[in-house]
Parts: C-alpha cells; structure tokens; sequence
C-alpha cells in the first residue's frame, strides 16, 4: 500500500492517496505564518481504515517543516493532537489551546 499527499493549492486542501485513489482530504486556511484546518474527511472505502490518521499525521509533519502554527478548527485535527500532545501540541500557539480543547 502506497500513501501520497499533495497539497492543492487551488483548492485550499491537502489530499492523501492510496494506491493512486484518492482516500482523504483535508480542507484548509492559510494566512502568514498560520494554517488553519477546518475539516477532514476520509472518503467512501477508506473509512476506519486510518487513512483520516495518516493524512491528519502527515499535515501536521507538513506545517512543521513550513514553521506553521496550526489552528485546528477540524475536531478530527484537534483530537488528533490532544491524543499526540507530545509530538504535535507546540504547533498549536498557546493563547489559542483552550480555544481547541487542549
């Protein structure tokens, strides 16, 4: 199994693909210095399959390489970091984690 994720830009989203079919997306916000993750959905076939957890992992690796903060308005993303708060946390600014639960 192969998993790929490319950023539409146009689109304001990243996708994940597995094995060339697309599996999952996630929809966002970008504004300096900020990304803002809004929604995420894993498609018809790749639900409870992990593609949702793939492509939430990969996003966040993402907006750290991009020195991103990360503001997850998605309450996928925001769990996601709450149950990874070791790895993920400092991406969120701290004025803005009890906003997300964190």
């Amino acid at each position: 199994m192969t998993a790929t994720l490319t950023n539409d830009t146009v689109a304001d989203r990243y996708e994940l693909r597995i094995d060339g079919e697309l599996a999952a997306i996630e929809e966002y916000t970008l504004e300096p210095g900020v990304i803002s993750f809004n929604h995420t959905e894993a498609l018809d076939g790749f639900e409870g399959a992990g593609a949702a957890r793939q492509l939430t992992e990969r996003i966040l690796d993402d907006a750290r390489e991009r020195s991103l903060a990360v503001l997850p308005y998605c309450p996928y993303v925001a769990s996601f970091i709450g149950r990874h708060s070791d790895a993920y946390l400092d991406l969120v600014p701290t004025d803005h984690r009890a906003e997300f639960g964190l």
